[in-house]
């Protein structure tokens, strides 16, 4: 808290500058607009600049000065607390209300000769029992007329360092006010009787400062009233919400009721964070609306990415993950079982109103799969999902038998996981690449010319280098084996094959041109090379 000390203005201890103000319903003459603070502090006027003595100050010689021209002492601050009943009691007891001019001074310190702005009167003049003048940054100052009675009603900061009879027209100086416009204005606030009313024109920000104020005055009522405001306003970005919850939780740390503003960042329910994400996920999966759907897969999907870090440290990573794969378990399931139907001798002969269903529930599930991949692939997660795909035999054996248009989703799926293994998004061991590349890699090249000029979203170039890198990634008699197949396939079919020329050209070198002699580290070629010199 700023520092508080009792006195009184001494005469000709500072100038006092009217400034345009007006009178509330409830008789306080409220603050002029900030406007008026910047002014004074950042452009005050050129003329209240003091002139350069060639010499010290002489007490002998007489100059005339006039209003605009005299120099305005700093007030030295001192040390916390109140000051003893002597100091309260020394000085004038008469009031000054405008400093007049003066034609001589006396030496003073050098803390009291620093420049200081010209302060300003608030309050209706002669009807208050007492001062205060807050002291603020780069010597700005503001005095404003109060009635004790008030200050001491609403503020258990001023209440304890009142005394109870204040001899004359006492002065309260505080120094080093950090908020001067705010602190004014929290003052001002006692003499409301609706504070809502006065706060509710305000933003969010600077009812925020007077809250901090208000809290340093103990002015409860002022406290409530922003608490209730902060409750109701809506917050603007992420930075003002954090404002808002720092400035809330430091006020509970003192006892202070603050459980409905926090209520809005924080839930108190006995429902676990698996519970709601399953929830979420569920609803995402089986809508059959198709642009809700693939608008919340990326709004989920971006979140989901922005947290990443956040959820690994606090453990919600694992229990999304876990959820997430108990969802690609029942969409593996669902679609399965519409392979099964969709394949079956008698699906051809019934009517299109009963295949529709069937197809478009391929697609949805296939979509989903897809959706649930690229979120586990993000999480670093998706090695489990690339040894689940690799197991399903049976789907990709009826793969074959459903109509390309209702099964190539289910190749972007396998592409997807080509793309994640050869960006190292996953690492799964050499079995399950090995019986991925076995599974899938013939279902895929079937669906790539469909693939190419049939889906937006496939990337050619991208899918080929993950192809590639994930064949390189074997044995090299498996190498062999796969490209030597491809290589069959590519010679008959062109474009409306996987284009594997580069991962071709690396087995060629690693078979050819530097083939790596069993049992050590060097290529034969320069082995060999070595042995004739």
């Amino acid at each position: 808290m700023a520092e508080i000390r009792l006195t009184r203005l001494e005469k000709g201890q500072t100038k006092i500058r009217n400034v345009p103000i007006a009178v509330t319903p409830e008789g306080f003459w409220c603050c002029p607009s900030p406007v008026v603070f910047q002014k004074n502090v950042k452009t005050p006027n050129p003329l209240n600049k003091p002139k350069p003595s060639p010499s010290a100050p002489n007490t002998s010689s007489q100059k005339k000065h006039s209003p605009s021209t005299e120099k305005k002492p700093v007030s030295t601050p001192s040390r916390p607390g109140v000051v003893s009943d002597e100091q309260r009691i020394s000085g004038s007891d008469t009031p000054v209300d405008v400093a007049p001019v003066v034609s001589e001074r006396t030496p003073r310190s050098k803390s009291e000769n620093l420049p200081r702005k010209v302060s300003i009167e608030f309050g209706e003049h002669g009807t208050g029992d007492m001062k205060v003048v807050l002291l603020g940054k780069q010597g700005f100052a503001v005095r404003m007329s109060v009635h004790r009675s008030v200050l001491v009603e609403n503020s258990t900061f001023f209440a304890e360092k009142l005394p109870e009879e204040l001899p004359g027209f006492p002065c309260v100086e505080i120094d080093d006010c950090e908020d001067v416009e705010i602190y004014v204005e929290t003052v001002g606030l006692m003499y409301c009787k609706e504070l809502k009313q006065r706060l509710i024109k305000q933003n969010v920000s600077r009812v925020l400062r007077i809250l901090k104020v208000a809290e340093q005055l103990g002015f409860n009522s002022c406290i409530q009233s922003c608490l209730d405001y902060l409750e109701a306003v809506p917050w603007v970005g992420d930075e003002e919400e954090d404002k808002v919850v720092s400035s809330v939780l430091r006020l509970q740390g003192e006892g202070i009721g603050v459980t409905p503003v926090l209520k809005r960042v924080s839930s108190h329910t006995s429902n676990p964070p698996k519970d709601t994400i399953s929830h979420i996920l569920e609803l995402v999966l089986k809508s059959n609306e198709e642009r809700g759907r693939r608008e919340m897969k990326t709004v989920v999907l971006k979140l989901l990415r922005e947290n990443n870090t956040i959820t690994t440290s606090s453990g919600l990573a694992d229990i999304c993950n876990q959820t997430i794969y108990t969802s690609c378990t029942n969409c593996m399931n669902s679609l399965l079982s519409s392979f099964r139907q969709a394949a079956g001798p008698e699906f051809t002969e019934k009517v299109l109103e009963t295949k529709d269903p069937i197809a478009k529930q391929m697609g949805l599930e296939a979509d989903n799969l897809s959706w649930l991949l690229e979120i586990l692939a993000e999480t670093q997660a998706a090695d489990e999902f690339a040894v689940m795909w690799a197991s399903q035999q049976e789907l990709a054996s009826l793969h074959a038998k459903i109509p390309i248009m209702s099964r190539h989703r289910v190749s972007c799926i396998t592409a997807r996981l080509f793309v994640g293994i050869g960006k190292g998004e996953l690492l799964p061991c050499k079995d399950t690449r090995q019986l991925l590349l076995q599974t899938w890699l013939q279902p895929l090249m079937d669906d790539y010319s469909w693939l190419q000029h049939g889906c937006r979203s496939f990337e050619r170039k991208v899918v080929e280098e993950g192809i590639g890198q994930t064949i390189l990634t074997l044995p090299m008699d498996d190498q062999q084996s796969i490209l030597l197949d491809w290589l069959g396939r590519f010679l008959k079919a062109g474009d409306n094959c996987p284009n594997l020329q580069r991962a071709f050209e690396v087995w060629w070198r690693r078979t050819f041109v530097r083939p790596y002699v069993d049992g050590g580290n060097v290529p034969m070629s320069e082995s060999s090379t070595t042995s004739r010199e």
